[in-house]
């Protein structure tokens, strides 16, 4: 790590820059193409970061690179929150991009308030959510892939203890790594467990932005499928089945505020849940038991 940079050891994401551009490559069998920066877009409204400026960053054998991505559209509310969950992390081998949809109110200006830690953010239209989620993919360089959307936030140190099980077990294959979820409801309350017992404990076992996906997983199986607009996500988890390994974690990763499109839209999800189920199982359950089979599918599955 003799090349490397530091800009300010306040935030995570500028203590291990380098000018040398890293060889970043699709999948094995070519499942897609990445880019230090997204080709020309005629909707393009700006972009920028570190990238732009000639900083990048890369892996090492003590210290593999994690890369962020956060989508975003009209996020001015909560984006900064969550864009000051990953800088202010202790682990110090991040990349963050940050994929905005063109957003009318003062979400890039909040962006280009942090735009000397972030890695490269851009502007401009795309084809929804799943279309947004591998534009950020296709621009990662890391080891590691996590997604954090502009609603929610990370806890303290979340990415040490990732990191932490990707070298203790010596995942260098695709693998999944996730831990618990925080619920905060649209009021603001945070929905945890406490010791005078005023709140309930609400605590999801499985949700997207406590999940990271090794770059190895999307080479194998590829990126989201654009065809669904709430369970991509899940999808996309059901392709590794069969050959993935998944580690659980019992530490609080990141916390997940009440009122996302999968809250706004729930009838739509389930009816997608339950292609997913057909396409992954042969057949069509109740909701509940899509749950049942996935949840029976990681008690067997994962690691601890």
């Amino acid at each position: 790590m003799s090349d490397f940079v530091c800009l300010d050891d306040d935030f995570s994401t500028v203590k291990l820059l380098s000018k040398v551009k890293p060889n970043i490559a699709g999948g094995n069998e070519e499942t897609f193409e990445s880019f230090l920066l997204l080709p020309e877009n005629k909707t393009r409204v700006a972009e920028g970061g570190l990238r732009t400026k000639g900083y990048f960053k890369h892996s090492y054998s003590d210290k593999p690179l994690i890369s962020i991505v956060t989508i975003v559209y009209n996020g001015q509310e909560y984006i900064e929150q969550t864009i000051l969950s990953v800088l202010n992390q202790s682990y110090d081998n991040v990349e963050y991009i940050i994929i905005d949809g063109g957003s009318k109110d003062d979400t890039l200006s909040i962006i280009k308030k942090y735009a000397d830690g972030i890695d490269y953010w851009v502007s401009e239209s795309d084809e929804g959510i799943s279309d947004a989620f591998n534009k950020g993919i296709r621009c990662c360089s890391g080891e590691i892939i996590g997604f954090i959307n502009a609603d929610d936030y990370y806890e303290e140190n979340s990415f040490s203890c990732i990191i932490n099980a990707y070298i203790k077990r010596k995942l260098n294959s695709p693998c999944v790594i996730y831990g618990k979820t925080n619920k905060v409801t649209i009021d603001g309350i945070k929905q945890v467990k406490n010791d005078n017992k005023l709140g309930w404990c609400v605590c999801v076992p499985f949700s997207f932005c406590s999940s990271f996906h090794s770059m190895s997983y999307y080479k194998k199986f590829g990126l989201y499928n654009i065809t669904f607009k709430i369970g991509m996500d899940v999808e996309l988890l059901m392709r590794g089945l069969r050959s993935a390994t998944y580690v659980e974690l019992d530490s609080f990763i990141a916390t997940q505020r009440n009122g996302g499109i999968s809250d706004k839209l729930r009838l739509a999800g389930y009816k997608e849940y339950r292609e997913i189920s057909k396409n992954h199982f042969g057949y069509i359950p109740s909701y509940f038991g899509y749950l049942l089979k996935t949840a029976v599918f990681y008690k067997n599955k994962v690691l601890r």
